[in-house]
């Protein structure tokens, strides 16, 4: 079996990547400006947590009376090209060191910038056999896009129902993949855990974290495969 996993919420929380760029934003500002850095990045937080990401940047300068473009291109320059301060789950580390004899292949969407650096961070290039960034292709391959997924169908020279994807998004990873005959697993981590969806959204199989990812429930997948 080849096994494809996402990277945002799966593999680590998100969150602690967003607060890092906060803290690389905020620390940036304050010095600039004599402004106190803990205040602005609590300011930032809460904003995160009230509002979400979307206007974080501007709501910062504007009540801080320094906004100017200049200064949002380089809150959004810092944020992206900053080094991460970002930690697996627990329960991904276990999951890695117990599938290290299975090809494996990382699939994200997101600035390549961005994607990279949190790949680099978190020190797993060489958990995969390739890690893809889906925008290196063009934003409208990123998923639920099938591209990469064919890519490695062509690169492995495999049947689709030999390959699983793991991810935790169910408005984009499972839909078309599906289709192809590829297996899905969707683990309740990260931001659309209490998500429901209908059938057709939704992976064939659920599981609380990765630690329910092991070569047994691989092993049934296959078999389940023989069956048919």
């Amino acid at each position: 079996m080849i096994l494809i996993f996402d990277l945002d919420d799966t593999l680590y929380p998100e969150l602690e990547y967003v607060k890092s760029g906060l803290f690389a934003v905020s620390k940036h500002f304050s010095l600039k400006f004599k402004l106190d850095q803990i205040s602005i990045y609590n300011e930032m937080i809460i904003d995160l947590l009230d509002n979400g990401r979307g206007l974080i940047f501007n709501n910062f300068l504007i009540k801080n009376d320094i906004y100017t473009k200049k200064n949002l291109y380089k809150c959004i320059s810092i944020y992206r090209k900053h080094n991460p301060k970002i930690n697996l789950y627990p329960e991904a580390v276990n999951c890695l060191n117990e599938l290290k004899d299975y090809i494996k292949y990382l699939i994200t969407d997101g600035n390549i910038i961005v994607q990279r650096q949190k790949i680099k961070a978190l020190n797993i290039k060489n958990n995969f056999k390739k890690t893809i960034p889906t925008y290196q292709y063009g934003l409208k391959y990123s998923k639920p896009s099938t591209l990469c997924f064919e890519k490695i169908m062509n690169w492995e020279k495999c049947d689709p129902s030999n390959m699983i994807y793991i991810g935790d998004n169910p408005n984009k990873d499972f839909v078309n993949i599906k289709k192809l005959g590829i297996k899905t697993i969707r683990v309740l981590t990260g931001n659309y855990k209490n998500l429901k969806l209908s059938k057709n959204f939704e992976a064939e199989i659920t599981i609380r974290n990765l630690n329910f990812l092991t070569t047994k429930l691989i092993q049934q997948i296959k078999n389940e495969n023989r069956k048919f």
